[in-house]
């Protein structure tokens, strides 16, 4: 069987589904490939989407347990899990948005294969299905085949006991002791769910801190606030390996004695998947990290062959590479397509929620650029201390001479949302004169930013 496109896309996932259908909508013949049954790659099946709706069950669960008396409700009783009915929401919520995805694929026209595709020299993708090989003929190709978690030299998965985020979205029961590999955003959401839940969490990580890349002042102030809440770290931690223990695991380290844990949830980072495309039939080498080199509008050293999202350098971020996908897209049907990647926003569903955008201080301060700064607590807030949620802060940083703002920091309730309203100011080009000038509804958490951008030049009204 053969068939021909204008485009085909190898991988269903945010980038490859959100190019789908911009293509489609541009008037554009397209073809999907996924070898999963599901839409929505890694971050709708395993990833962002069922991990947040963990994170939303737990903290409810919490909340229930301790946190309904202030408000005056008090329970008959202490609340009971139900692990199988919360993994079952969790469940329906992700088949939802995959057949919500299938269906905007039919409206638009999509074609949906499903298999695995690789390149087959230029013009031509390959898919292995369940019922036998198709080709596709096509004039575009675009490789968003995402990625995938990285393995840690010693630690010897065996996806059950000791595994990754995959595995600890689905544990059957909650661990009595989990050991986490890694104290960066996987790590620290998932290890957050588990402890909620009732687990004993201990957190490893390499380096001196948590969430490298998170600017250094948020990030320590989050270690206090997630020791507060019982998660335990060891930092500095070089893990050489880990082993099977009859039901449960060893985690072996340089200097210190083994661990013993009943589950083990690796989490260093991850790694683009370009395993099996067939980048060779059409001279596409990969750099040294493993990433498919491409230029200004995404294209690779194969003519006609696009790569987005994880696959290539940045951030791996869901929205980033919607974002590429979009401006590739774009620049392919009308010649115009764009991402400013000082501008993609970053966030921990942690409770609290950490979120920021542009450059940290830690960044501006290597790079010699002069800067003010101005914060301003949650704990002064109205809305906050309604909330019952008053930890953390709002963070601003502006340029020293121009004002113009370089980068936005939040750790505390609804960061997540918050950090839209700064990227948006960052993306017209606007001080934080203009932040602090700006009329914020009250009560409202959004009013601690607008503090922040007062702080900046000595002036906070919600500080003394």
């Amino acid at each position: 069987m053969t068939d021909s496109y204008d485009l085909v896309i190898i991988g269903g996932g945010p980038a490859g589904y959100t190019a789908s259908l911009r293509a489609a909508q541009l008037g554009w013949r397209v073809a999907c490939v996924e070898k999963e049954p599901k839409l929505g790659g890694t971050c709708l099946r395993v990833g962002c989407i069922p991990s947040k709706a963990l994170l939303e069950s737990s903290e409810r669960f919490v909340e229930a347990g301790h946190g309904l008396a202030a408000h005056g409700i008090v329970l008959p009783v202490a609340p009971a899990l139900d692990l199988p009915r919360m993994m079952g929401r969790k469940d329906a919520i992700v088949q939802s948005l995959a057949s919500g995805i299938e269906l905007m694929f039919k409206k638009r026209q999509v074609v949906r294969v499903l298999g695995h595709g690789r390149l087959d020299g230029l013009g031509r993708v390959q898919v292995d299905g369940p019922d036998g090989t198709t080709t596709l003929t096509t004039k575009h190709v675009l490789i968003a085949t995402g990625s995938e978690p990285s393995p840690l030299p010693g630690v010897a998965l065996d996806l059950d006991r000791i595994g990754t985020s995959t595995e600890a979205l689905a544990y059957p029961e909650v661990p009595g002791h989990l050991v986490v590999i890694g104290a960066g955003v996987i790590g620290l959401e998932l290890g957050s769910v588990w402890r909620r839940l009732g687990a004993r969490v201990t957190v490893l990580e390499y380096l001196p801190r948590i969430l490298p890349g998170i600017d250094s002042d948020v990030a320590r102030r989050a270690e206090v606030f997630f020791k507060r809440q019982g998660l335990t770290f060891e930092l500095g931690v070089k893990v050489t390996g880990t082993t099977r223990d009859g039901d449960g695991c060893r985690v072996t380290a340089e200097g210190r004695e083994p661990l013993a844990c009943d589950r083990v949830l690796l989490c260093v980072g991850r790694r683009p998947f370009t395993a099996g495309l067939g980048l060779d039939t059409v001279g596409i080498a990969l750099d040294p990290r493993g990433r498919i080199p491409i230029g200004a509008h995404f294209e690779t050293s194969a003519p006609g062959v696009f790569a987005v999202g994880d696959v290539v350098a940045g951030a791996m971020l869901a929205h980033k590479a919607e974002e590429e996908a979009v401006a590739c897209v774009e620049h392919l049907v009308t010649g115009v397509g764009h991402v400013d990647y000082n501008l993609i926003p970053n966030v921990v569903y942690t409770s609290p929620e950490i979120a920021s955008v542009g450059k940290t201080e830690d960044e501006l301060k290597d790079a010699g650029v002069p800067y003010r700064k101005g914060s301003s607590p949650f704990a002064a807030n109205g809305r906050a201390k309604a909330f019952g949620h008053t930890d953390g802060f709002v963070k601003v940083l502006a340029h020293q001479e121009t004002d113009r703002l370089l980068g936005v920091h939040v750790i505390g309730p609804w960061a997540s949302e918050l950090i839209a309203e700064a990227a948006t100011a960052m993306a017209f080009g606007a001080s934080s004169e203009d932040l602090a000038r700006t009329c914020h509804a009250h009560p409202t958490l959004a009013e601690v930013l607008k503090d922040a951008a007062l702080a900046v030049d000595g002036r906070p009204l919600s500080q003394a």
